[in-house]
């Protein structure tokens, strides 16, 4: 068998304890940093110009101070939730699987970390991503008939996101920016592992044990999902983009009263045109049926953006290809347009990745005490 240094150090758990470990790890990691997530949702789908949401420090204050933390910051926790521990789990399973077949087979282990980590992601990829339209969505529109922030969202919830989608979109839609969330993540992913292994085993070679301590545990995770997060930054503003942009005739979906035709007319001023009854038979002759109700999707302001300071909200990307997507946005954005809240995302996927790595090593650590498998099991593993 040819195994990496850290897996000298570290040995090979059974796939149940990794596949724990991961989904408790992971999912800890996701709810803890999910306001950070928030943040970086804002400013990526912020549609105003200027934009509303700029540093992350006045974007996490106003939200905060204007819609709370359950329906503002921690708006879309528990789709969040829903698909981070089944995702993970999935995911962990898939990494620890591909990773020791392909050493085993020779594969060089930085090609198999990068390998394992795409399958991994590739694998969860069909639980997470409908979380993560959800997810998205609330994040981008806050509380119900939020009166700060008109994102052209208006759920009662996760439930009623669940039905609304599928009723005016088709259950395909919970799965829409699904090409460009897997050119998001699974490089992301890839690139994390990656370093993060490598990183483990100069922190082992260096200390020349098998615990390398906690402050290191952290360090490695951090540094691996930072690194990665910086390098996928653009990647995530199209998914994100993909995910929450929408047909420029599609009004918006909170319902405001129709305007008075007498109250607000000032004196001296004349009445507004009435249509006539040609016109009135006509518009009533063509009747919506509720199969045809536009998609509740949110309207993007389509100007031309500016070079000034501050820099314009986002424009509506006019394709689904992730490639003419990344092109589009720097024909009109410029390399700033790519990096748009890669401040909250090198923090978010830091500290994400720091905790979700640390507390799996730690709980790992706890199983093999707790539930300890023969030498025999523990070999064929």
């Amino acid at each position: 068998m040819v195994a990496s240094s850290g897996e000298d150090y570290e040995g090979r758990p059974p796939y149940i304890h990794s596949m724990l470990a991961g989904g408790l790890g992971g999912t800890f990691g996701d709810m803890l940093m999910h306001s950070l997530d928030t943040v970086k949702t804002r400013q990526q789908g912020d549609p105003h110009i200027p934009p509303k949401y700029t540093s992350l420090g006045s974007s996490y204050y106003t939200i905060f101070r204007q819609e709370g933390i359950r329906r503002g910051l921690y708006a879309g926790w528990l789709p969040a939730l829903l698909g981070s521990f089944p995702g993970t789990v999935t995911f962990f399973g898939t990494y620890e699987f591909s990773k020791r077949h392909m050493i085993d087979a020779g594969v060089q282990t930085h090609i198999a970390y990068l390998i394992s980590g795409f399958m991994g992601d590739l694998a969860a990829s069909v639980v997470y991503v409908p979380s993560e339209v959800l997810k998205t969505r609330l994040q981008l529109q806050g509380r119900y008939q939020n009166p700060y922030f008109d994102s052209g969202y208006n759920y009662r919830g996760t439930v009623d996101a669940v039905r609304t989608i599928v009723r005016q979109e088709g259950a395909g839609a919970l799965f829409h920016g699904y090409g460009a969330t897997l050119f998001r993540d699974l490089p992301f992913s890839a690139l994390q592992f990656m370093f993060w292994e490598q990183a483990q085993s100069w922190a082992h070679e260096w200390k020349q044990s098998r615990d390398i301590g906690l402050p290191l545990d952290f360090l490695t995770g951090a540094g691996a999902g930072g690194l990665a997060g910086a390098m996928t930054c653009p990647l995530d503003v199209v998914k994100t983009r993909l995910q929450t942009q929408v047909r420029s005739d599609v009004p918006s979906s909170r319902s405001s009263p129709p305007p008075s035709t007498s109250s607000s007319l000032k004196p001296g001023s004349s009445p507004p045109d009435v249509p006539s009854k040609h016109t009135s038979e006509a518009s009533s002759s063509k009747p919506q049926s509720a199969s045809q109700a536009p998609p509740q999707k949110r309207l993007i302001s389509t100007s031309s953006p500016s070079t000034h300071t501050p820099k314009p909200g986002s424009v509506m990307l006019e394709t689904s290809s992730v490639i003419s997507g990344l092109k589009f946005i720097y024909r009109t954005e410029g390399v700033g347009g790519w990096f748009r809240g890669v401040g909250p995302r090198v923090v978010w996927t830091s500290i994400q990745s720091g905790c979700m790595l640390l507390l799996y090593q730690t709980i790992l650590r706890k199983l093999e005490v707790l539930m300890p498998l023969s030498d025999e099991l523990t070999e064929i593993q």
